[in-house]
């Protein structure tokens, strides 16, 4: 039926990784379109959470911090989604949240260039950056006593605005509104060969896009959980740390300000004075949440058994599919493509800026096709969202998608007052 439908197209949609939509538990007659915001429920999860529930913590107890392995959960899935990232095992784990770890990461990476380039004072970022992360560098500022401050800039002047005076470039991989990517490689090694360091927020890419930390010599890494890699709501985030810094921050105990008992060397000592781990242990804080790194590590699995490259190639075509099906079953409706048309230049998800975008968004979602909404900058029209997960999004949703979005625009569907009311999540 996909081919069939895309056929106007000229295309040759069939899919490889058909057999994993069976991996996830998708509601029927929802075309899912927002795994870029919460991806769905993996079939295996309720089942290894139940175990983890009723068995380990049941009647395991406290035996199971090591009989059952919780101890080492937090290495061990941040080495799953090592494998995604193109970093080593042994330089990431799960902790905390993605805002969390990037509060360790980017303290971290000043600490280092207060050593190593003190005459650096600018923490290098985009303006239209993911609001957490402008956030956290705007308290981390505050934290160094003014000693660093925030420069943002356009996203596409971030090259030309590293210089000599740059200490840390953080830049959020794909853009959350638009879709956009930046060329991690590239702007790593322009920061590198200013005398900066790069911290990078892959939320919006692992699991979906190819992302390869070690061949771009990458400093720092943070990403959530929940979106691609289907972890579940409030999924543990990871960080990465590359093993080069490790060794260099060995002789810090605070380079990682939030020193925790499990980032100690040795957490069950119970000595009165921190002595940090040597490695990215040192990235832990607090006991990790094992009923939820449960889950995680089943949504990365999901990840794995396709392996990212087939991922990266399905998701180029749904994306390619999705923009040209709405130019040509949409035009004329008020839409306007807000995602780069370069398949190179965007992550795994397609926007629409538009006049009433709230209410056209309700609208979809009321008929089965789930995206989502987010607001622009500068009192621009609101962006429609729509994620495209490869593991379980079809061909044929794409189609549907469009469908009902050129119903609802034509047949002004969206506009009655219970679409209007907004809700505390967009």
């Amino acid at each position: 039926m996909a081919l069939d439908r895309a056929g106007c197209l000229g295309l040759d949609l069939r899919d490889p990784l058909a057999d994993h939509r069976r991996a996830f538990a998708l509601p029927e007659g929802v075309v899912y379109l927002d795994g870029n915001s919460l991806g769905p429920l993996p079939a295996a999860t309720a089942a290894r959470l139940r175990q983890v529930v009723e068995r380990e913590w049941g009647h395991g107890l406290i035996g199971s911090w090591s009989d059952a392995g919780w101890i080492d959960a937090a290495r061990r899935v941040g080495a799953k989604i090592a494998r995604l990232i193109g970093a080593a095992e042994d330089e990431v784990i799960c902790a905390d949240s993605t805002s969390v770890n990037l509060f360790k990461a980017l303290a971290a990476a000043l600490r280092l260039q207060h050593n190593a380039a003190p005459g650096c004072d600018v923490i290098l970022s985009e303006r239209g950056n993911f609001p957490t992360d402008l956030y956290i560098a705007q308290a981390i500022t505050e934290v160094f006593g003014g000693r660093y401050r925030l420069l943002t800039v356009p996203g596409d002047e971030i090259a030309y605005h590293i210089d000599d005076g740059t200490a840390v470039v953080l830049l959020t991989h794909v853009d959350y509104r638009s879709g956009r990517m930046h060329d991690l490689a590239d702007l790593t090694h322009r920061a590198h060969l200013a005398g900066a360091l790069t911290v990078w927020d892959l939320s919006h890419s692992t699991g979906a896009v190819p992302v390869d930390l070690a061949g771009a010599r990458a400093d720092f890494a943070v990403g959530c959980g929940y979106k691609y890699l289907n972890g579940g709501p409030g999924a543990p985030a990871f960080v990465y740390a590359a093993r080069r810094h490790l060794q260099a921050m060995q002789a810090d105990r605070f380079a990682q300000p939030l020193a925790g008992w499990l980032g100690h060397r040795a957490p069950f000592d119970f000595a009165a004075e921190y002595e940090p781990a040597d490695g990215i242990e040192r990235f832990a804080a607090g006991t990790p949440p094992v009923i939820a790194l449960a889950a995680l590590e089943c949504g990365v699995d999901t990840v794995l058994a396709a392996g990212v490259e087939p991922l990266r190639a399905k998701s180029v075509q749904l994306t390619q599919l999705f923009i040209d099906l709405v130019e040509q079953r949409c035009a004329g409706l008020g839409l306007e493509l807000a995602t780069p048309r370069e398949a190179a230049l965007r992550g795994s998800q397609v926007c629409y800026a538009r006049e009433d975008a709230w209410p056209v968004m309700q609208a979809l979602i009321a008929r089965g096709v789930t995206g989502d909404y987010r607001s622009a900058d500068g009192g621009a029209p609101g962006i429609l969202r729509f994620g495209f997960a490869p593991l379980y999004v079809r061909f044929v949703d794409v189609w549907d998608a469009v469908e009902a979005l050129r119903e609802v625009l034509a047949g002004g569907a969206w506009d009655q007052p219970r679409f209007m009311a907004r809700r505390a999540v967009t």
